[in-house]
């Protein structure tokens, strides 16, 4: 199920808007595509990213794979429990299993992401 009241990318980040804060993570489609997550790399605090470059990365049972920032602004925290728990993303991907969490920088965030119904879309292909 693809929670209604989240923002989604084209690779399969959600993200949350909470008034200056928002929470990145990957959807629940991504975390079933890479099978059990193994390893995490993710950006560090303070860091600045861009929209659609890599932030970090995904090392699974399958293969590696690259996380992008759906969003542009700076990194104001990571979710460090992953470090001894990636697989928490697989079991809670809109949970406990959140990524980053950054200020954006974009005057409007949500005109480069997609609502749910379209993100729904787009994995029904």
């Amino acid at each position: 199920m693809i929670p209604e009241d989240l923002y989604y990318s084209e690779e399969h980040e959600w993200v949350r808007l909470d008034e200056e804060i928002a929470t990145v993570g990957i959807t629940d489609f991504a975390q079933d595509q890479l099978g059990d997550i193994v390893y995490v790399e993710l950006p560090a605090v303070g860091d600045k990213v861009e929209t659609g470059a890599v932030i970090g990365e995904l090392e699974s049972t399958k293969s590696v794979s690259d996380i992008f920032s759906p969003l542009s602004g700076e990194v104001v925290a990571r979710n460090d429990a992953l470090e001894g728990g990636p697989e928490v993303i697989n079991s809670d991907p809109y949970g406990e299993g959140w990524l980053i969490k950054l200020r954006p920088s974009d005057e409007d965030p949500k005109s480069s992401l997609l609502e749910a119904e379209a993100y729904s879309a787009l994995i029904a292909d």
